[in-house]
């Protein structure tokens, strides 16, 4: 993966469909301390149909595992210039993905934790119809209290953003900012709260997550 700053040839692993068989896709991002062949072990979540079958998986690898040093609440300034270089990242996964004939459209973006940070920041930076974000526990990138305002339109991508509360790590209250944010630039946005869940993915959001999947497949 050749992209500017930190992240600049690190690998990318694959897993799916093949090549020229895929008529979906999905980028799993995985979480900080974490690495791309974990992540991309959610891909048989997803393939519990024969539509879903058809999609393809690309999961980047972020250098030392970790995509940005610094919480996603610091000041941006702090975790550069890692984060452009992630959102870069992300960026040449998605053209990949395009190269081989699969539209933005039909491509979920998806990850855990600092990965679902990624995830939706990517999104929401990157204005465009997704065949959807799914964001395990994660928001917009910025300190509490600043303006997350992104312009453009997603054009209805579907997001679904799911945290405990509290979390160690996302605040409720950012996921729900995050939320408001997707809505007015076009999303169709269902966030949901899991009182007293650890910092985790359970089989409830998989659930959830396997239906919102399943649901856009059976458009195309």
């Amino acid at each position: 993966m050749t992209v500017n700053g930190p992240h600049n040839n690190q690998p990318v692993l694959r897993a799916g469909a093949a090549v020229g068989e895929a008529t979906a896709a999905m980028v799993l991002l995985h979480g900080r301390g974490a690495s791309a062949e974990s992540i991309l072990s959610l891909a048989g979540e997803f393939q519990t149909n024969v539509a879903a079958q058809k999609l393809a998986f690309l999961a980047p690898q972020a250098a030392g595992a970790t995509w940005y040093p610094n919480s996603f609440l610091a000041p941006r300034e702090r975790n550069e210039p890692w984060l452009s270089s992630a959102l870069a990242s992300v960026e040449s996964v998605v053209k990949q993905f395009e190269q081989e004939g699969i539209e933005r459209k039909r491509i979920f973006i998806c990850g855990f934790s600092q990965g679902a940070c990624l995830s939706t920041e990517f999104v929401a930076s990157h204005p465009a119809r997704y065949a959807g974000l799914i964001a395990f526990t994660g928001g917009l990138v910025g300190p509490l209290g600043t303006d997350l305002t992104h312009v453009g339109s997603l054009d209805g991508t579907p997001a679904l953003l799911q945290s405990g509360d509290p979390d160690p790590h996302v605040p409720w209250s950012r996921v729900q900012e995050s939320a408001s944010v997707l809505k007015q630039m076009g999303a169709m946005v269902h966030a949901e709260r899991y009182p007293g869940r650890p910092h985790t993915i359970t089989s409830q959001e998989l659930q959830l997550a396997q239906a919102m999947v399943h649901s856009v497949l059976e458009t195309f």
